[in-house]
């Protein structure tokens, strides 16, 4: 299933801040995720050239939410503690310290749950983070060996959350960090997708390395949307060159994107169990909505197997990637028109989940 918007290439919005890739090149372990070139996969699609971006290590975390999560702590903690000037992470250790009883909260699928765990332990916080009980049982410890407190809730994605908000809402003390917008909600969704900007731009710098000018067509797995939201914003703010088409991938089972444009309104659709764990998410983010309802070029819902199959090709030319990652591979499969000279850009957004024997 897909929708093609040919219109959405011209709409022009405003770039994307710089603050938070200054920030991430500050942390220790930084260094650009690799864009690796697979001419096999581009002769098999009959495209160009086509590169991966793999995101399966990225700040010594199996995904690309750290970018967003600890670049939205720090706006957090600068927000509470009064502070206007950038920080550091020691700094920000030192700041954190400096509130009582400041603590993190989220909910999550998984990644974006271990990053908030993970940058609240690099600061000396404590951190809650709810999932829903459809995540598999080592991807729910994996969030618990970051020191969390984890909470297994008992239904979808969209409740976790509302589990995570009235928790957060009941104790002054408490931060919410999630990358869903809701009402009254905005700045730290906000600063996860500007944290999420550095991905694009080391993705530029790589393609001007390998003598490519820019990406003709870039592949952006969806959840929420916020991830695609920042990919609009990077290629319809200017900052890269113009014409690049953005293709958005979700599972059949919770295409809540595609069903969005359809409707020409946000809309909520029911989720089950798929092997997209990190996709498996009902509704889009508040935020996101308007960016990819005027920006994104084509949407495209790709069923389980096509997500594994995609996952086994890329593994096969050494990019380790879960259904999650490999579903704009899958994506790219559902799309024609896109030219035999056209640039290809994937984004593999994480490496295999920890699977339980059972599953």
């Amino acid at each position: 299933m897909n929708l093609t918007r040919p219109a959405a290439r011209h709409w022009r919005c405003a770039p994307a801040p710089t603050a938070a890739t200054a920030f991430h090149r500050g942390l220790p372990g930084y260094r650009p995720t690799a864009l690796i070139e697979i001419p096999d996969l581009a002769r098999a699609h009959g495209v160009g050239r086509l590169f991966v971006k793999d995101e399966s290590a990225r700040l010594g975390l199996p995904a690309f939410k750290a970018l967003g999560a600890f670049w939205a702590v720090h706006q957090v903690v600068l927000e509470r503690t009064g502070t206007s000037a950038p920080a550091d992470l020691d700094r920000l250790r030192a700041l954190a310290a400096s509130v009582p009883g400041l603590r993190l909260v989220a909910a999550t699928d998984g990644n974006h749950g271990r990053a908030v765990a993970r940058i609240a332990r690099l600061l000396g916080l404590a951190a809650e983070i709810h999932l829903p009980a459809l995540v598999d049982a080592r991807s729910i410890e994996a969030v618990r060996g970051e020191g969390a407190r984890v909470v297994v809730v008992d239904a979808d994605y969209d409740a976790t959350v509302a589990s995570a908000v009235a928790v957060a809402e009941a104790d002054p003390g408490a931060a919410l960090v999630q990358d869903t917008a809701l009402p009254g909600y905005v700045a730290v969704p906000a600063a996860i997708v500007d944290g999420y900007a550095t991905l694009f731009r080391e993705i530029d710098a790589q393609l001007v390395a390998a003598g490519v000018p820019r990406a003709d067509a870039v592949a952006v797995p969806m959840g929420v949307g916020s991830l695609a939201q920042s990919a609009v914003v990077h290629y319809r703010g200017g900052e890269a060159p113009a014409g690049t088409s953005l293709i958005g991938v979700e599972p059949e089972s919770a295409a809540c994107v595609l069903a969005s444009l359809r409707a020409g309104r946000p809309v909520t659709v029911p989720t089950g169990t798929t092997s997209m764990d990190g996709l498996n998410c009902g509704t889009p983010s508040a935020l996101a909505w308007p960016f990819l309802r005027d920006g994104l070029d084509v949407a495209v819902a790709v069923t389980e197997r096509e997500a594994a199959r995609a996952a086994r090709d890329l593994a096969a030319h050494g990019v380790a990637s879960g259904p999650c990652g490999a579903a704009g591979l899958a994506g790219l499969r559902a799309v024609t028109g896109i030219g035999t000279d056209a640039v290809v850009v994937l984004l593999s957004t994480e490496g295999p989940r920890p699977r339980s024997p059972e599953t």
